[in-house]
């Protein structure tokens, strides 16, 4: 445990680095048992880069324990009656499983999806971490620094890796079973009305099977009682 908290935290050591800090704290550790326990966990720095970002995260992150602590974010594609192509910006709550939002719009841009999120803050505030993949518009700079800004860790996953963000994977197969393959859009701004429509009533009605088949406002309203009566019985038991 404590070679991952070193490795989350210092993000560019090696394990030979993470071994002499181990040592400064007094563990009694060795450079093989560390090397070991370094590479189970997948905490390999790699070498090559394509870019300085500030809000990178090695491991693999501690699930979700709260309303709004991660989300997950993914791109999805559909096409007009016209044919021309658009792109939806996808963004799950991986604890309840609620969508906050879904953005319809013909191309991307870093900054772009930051504004976008940034609408999304001011209903219900900023997560701590976001786990999406590599894509340029979530490499691209000014992403990185309004990620920065906020304090918000950016969860990468592997090239290649998508169940890694297994929440949105889930989510985008029902956008996509549910609403897009049942759907005609007419423009960008029919598509961006149907969107909010089917959206509303998945986060408000549609059964979720890994919620108990409850909706997500639904568990994530359940989820909060038992803290507030514990909370209740505490201050009773205090006066």
């Amino acid at each position: 445990m404590r070679i991952k908290e070193l490795a989350m935290s210092r993000i560019r050591f090696g394990y030979q680095r993470i071994v002499v800090l181990l040592q400064r704290e007094g563990w009694q550790v060795g450079k093989k048992l560390v090397y070991r326990l370094y590479r189970e966990q997948g905490l390999q720095v790699r070498t090559k880069r394509r870019k300085k970002l500030a809000c990178q995260n090695r491991g693999k992150p501690e699930p979700a324990k709260t309303s709004n602590e991660r989300w997950s974010m993914d791109f999805v594609t559909d096409r007009l009656q016209d044919g021309r192509y658009f792109r939806i910006l996808t963004v799950v709550d991986q604890y309840d499983r609620s969508s906050p939002g879904l953005m319809a719009a013909m191309s991307f841009s870093g900054a772009k999806v930051s504004d976008y999120l940034d609408e999304i803050a001011r209903q219900r505030g900023y997560p701590q971490s976001i786990t999406c993949d590599n894509g340029p518009e979530f490499c691209s700079r000014s992403f990185d620094a309004w990620a920065h800004l906020h304090n918000i860790r950016i969860d990468y996953i592997r090239p290649g890796k998508p169940v890694e963000n297994g929440y949105i994977e889930s989510f985008n197969a029902r956008l996509r079973d549910e609403c897009l393959n049942v759907s005609l859009f007419n423009s960008i701004t029919d598509a961006k009305e149907q969107l909010k429509l089917w959206r509303q009533d998945y986060n408000q009605n549609r059964p979720h099977s890994s919620l108990g088949n409850l909706a997500p406002a639904t568990f994530s309203k359940a989820a909060v009682r038992p803290d507030k009566h514990r909370e209740n019985s505490l201050s009773n038991a205090k006066s």
